[in-house]
């Protein structure tokens, strides 16, 4: 096979792909293929990071960048599933749309209020990305791309951190609090990790039941505990001093005094904990106790950078009307998901929060558009919206447009002039905090240099800076 490096496709290939802002990509060149298999790794192999050129990366110069630089924090609201973005955040109307949607106008934007009241309320706070195309629709696959801003199956995607690793190492050079982890994970056991960066800036994952997290009493007591504790440091400092540890011995010794700090202490418990008046008023759901947790972490300044917050159950291929996205049933996934963030955006303006903290709520992709399918719902489809609020972003208004029934992007609405990647949302949250998007790393196991945002050597991705126009 021929390898080719050149300027992508205009438009749509014959399988149907749009390759619209692909340039720069290497392309294989075969007199015969298996269509099967073309099919299969097309979603994954798209952006063929996996061949990048062997031109080394210190030989060429990145241009000078200056990040926006108006948050500290960040809530991030993973969609599991792939949320309709036609019923969502780019709403379409037509005979498919059920009346109690009740689709209002707020300015040029358009929104199902009958979905979503409570976000309406608060629609001047939050910016609607209308023109996102995810590189694949596949779940497993698009969702760690969103999380690590890369394609998982590069050869780099190894050792790849989660966007809150790369925030929190960054973050945590600036100095303050650091009593709490850096970066929680919530309503989830898994996901990526901190990559080849240290375990400090790795995800702690907590289940948000308006408990504190489990481990932060012993079972026998403080004292018992504290004995233990100090025979431990006795025993580590012995055999530090020996160097028996070895490299790997510093990162437990900080492992363990960070959990000692979150032990036996009433006001870190306190901030996992809510009162039942607060958690009906986020709608009493696993989701808004998140998110009420995701609050309180971020407003303490213990620490606390980067919060995921998960909510699944947007894979609708049947009943979408009648189940996940009925306005008529308070409910449903579509209402409480509004009642939750919502109610935060309200909270987090109210206290002054909302200025210092970017909020992304996003999907791995969109659903089908125009007409359900022949089960009621809608299926994988690569295009989707986005909603960014907080860190004084101009809201009450949408990026970007698609065409009529929500196909393609017809209206980039940014300077780039090409539909939004999960590349360029990852280099807003960097910009957001002003981390230098560009940044390319020379401490890799692998020695091929990590750049936070894929091919900066070659400008191919960049943040959003229209939302704060």
């Amino acid at each position: 096979m021929d390898r080719i490096y050149g300027e992508q496709p205009v438009g749509k290939d014959r399988f149907g792909y749009d390759w619209s802002g692909v340039k720069g990509t290497w392309f294989w060149k075969a007199p015969h293929f298996n269509r099967r298999t073309f099919f299969k790794h097309l979603g994954s192999a798209v952006g063929g990071y996996f061949l990048m050129p062997a031109k080394p990366m210190e030989t060429v110069a990145k241009a000078a960048v200056t990040p926006i630089n108006r948050a500290k924090k960040v809530i991030f609201v993973m969609m599991g599933g792939g949320p309709s973005h036609i019923d969502t955040f780019d709403l379409k109307e037509g005979p498919w749309l059920p009346t109690s949607y009740e689709p209002t106008s707020y300015g040029d934007v358009r929104w199902p209020r009958g979905l979503f009241p409570k976000l309406a309320e608060q629609i001047d706070s939050f910016a609607l990305l209308r023109s996102v195309k995810p590189w694949a629709a596949v779940h497993e696959l698009a969702s760690t791309w969103v999380q690590i801003g890369r394609n998982p199956v590069s050869v780099l995607s190894r050792i790849a951190p989660h966007i809150g690793s790369v925030v929190s190492l960054e973050l945590a050079q600036r100095g303050g609090d650091k009593t709490l982890p850096p970066f929680f994970n919530l309503n989830t056991g898994g996901g990526p990790g901190s990559g080849y960066f240290p375990p400090s800036v790795a995800p702690f994952y907590f289940g948000a039941s308006g408990n504190p997290p489990s481990g932060t009493i012993h079972p026998d007591g403080q004292a018992a505990f504290d004995r233990r504790f100090a025979l431990l440091n006795d025993i580590d400092a012995e055999a530090r001093a020996t160097g028996l540890l070895g490299a790997k011995g510093d990162e437990m010794l900080a492992f363990n005094a960070n959990a000692r700090q979150m032990m036996y202490r009433a006001e870190i418990d306190n901030l996992f904990r809510f009162s039942a008046d607060e958690r009906i008023r986020y709608g009493n759901t696993g989701f808004g106790n998140a998110l009420i947790v995701a609050r309180n972490l971020l407003a303490s300044d213990r620490g606390t950078r980067f919060v995921q917050v998960n909510v699944g159950g947007w894979d609708n291929h049947a009943n979408i009307y009648t189940g996940a996205l009925n306005p008529s049933n308070v409910n449903s996934l579509g209402r409480q998901f509004d009642a939750a963030l919502g109610t935060l955006l309200g909270d987090m303006k109210a206290s002054g929060q909302l200025d210092e903290t970017l909020i992304i709520a996003m999907g791995e992709f969109g659903r089908t558009i125009s007409m359900l399918n022949t089960t009621a719902g809608r299926d994988h489809f690569l295009q989707q919206g986005v909603l960014v609020a907080g860190a004084g972003i101009k809201g009450g208004r949408a990026l970007g447009a698609t065409d009529a029934n929500g196909r393609d992007t017809t209206d980039p609405g940014w300077s780039r002039n090409r539909s939004i990647r999960a590349e360029d949302i990852e280099a807003t949250i960097y910009s957001a905090l002003g981390i230098d998007w560009t940044t390319i790393r020379r401490d890799d196991p692998l020695g091929r240099g990590f750049e936070y945002v894929p091919f900066s050597e070659q400008n191919l991705y960049g943040p959003i800076h229209e939302l704060w126009a």
